[in-house]
């Protein structure tokens, strides 16, 4: 097979991923759903798994972790209704794929993860397709990254069993927090900060990697 015709063909599944993972589940957001078909989520799994990744389902990625199902990363990106120019931290940068995603919106995104290969990888595969507006760390998501808050938003890839009260605090006033919590049974909420308060509403039952200490 060509190159060309490769690239048609991930072209192709890209736009039938989002149009029938996505729209057809009511994902709205100009925006996050132009993100989802520029992105070229195959580039983000292993070889052998290139075949699947574009998929309706999570795909593993090492070190005990997954690249999220296409519809989650575009759920999560939605709740977190970035502004132009907003910053985002997202706690748990596995592949970088959500990272991604998150930089083709946001003003900038800090993100982080436990593990310091998957950071590590992503930065130097995110570097290579050209992302400028991308910093990257590996350390604890519970402590969050107080150096360049408070942020507009906050995005976790993981689940603690309940929201730390860290990353309540880095998130500015009117801005969201996007985190699946819960120890066996999760929920996916979004939580929005106003009057140093949170608002919080449940958007879907999920399931994700813990968040570690």
């Amino acid at each position: 097979m060509s190159l060309f015709k490769r690239e048609l063909d991930f072209a192709r599944l890209r736009n039938n991923m989002v149009r029938e993972q996505l729209v057809k589940r009511n994902i709205k957001d100009k925006k996050v759903l132009d993100a989802m078909l520029k992105v070229e989520r195959h580039l983000f799994v292993s070889e052998n798994l290139v075949p699947q990744a574009y998929e309706d389902h999570p795909l593993p990625i090492g070190f005990g972790q997954t690249i999220s199902q296409p519809y989650i990363v575009a759920l999560m990106t939605e709740l977190l209704d970035i502004q132009g120019g907003g910053i985002i931290l997202e706690i748990g940068t596995g592949s970088g794929y959500q990272t991604a995603i998150l930089a083709e919106i946001a003003g900038r995104v800090f993100t982080m993860d436990s593990c310091p290969e998957l950071s590590r990888n992503a930065e130097k595969l995110l570097g290579e397709l050209g992302y400028s507006n991308v910093k990257f760390k590996s350390g604890n998501g519970y402590e969050g990254w107080k150096e360049f808050a408070p942020y507009g938003g906050i995005m976790a890839a993981c689940a603690p069993e309940k929201i730390p009260q860290t990353l309540v605090e880095q998130v500015k006033e009117g801005g969201r927090i996007v985190i699946p919590v819960g120890a066996y049974f999760q929920t996916l909420k979004l939580i929005i900060k106003e009057s140093n308060n949170i608002k919080e509403k449940d958007a879907a039952s999920v399931s994700f990697v813990p968040m570690t200490k």
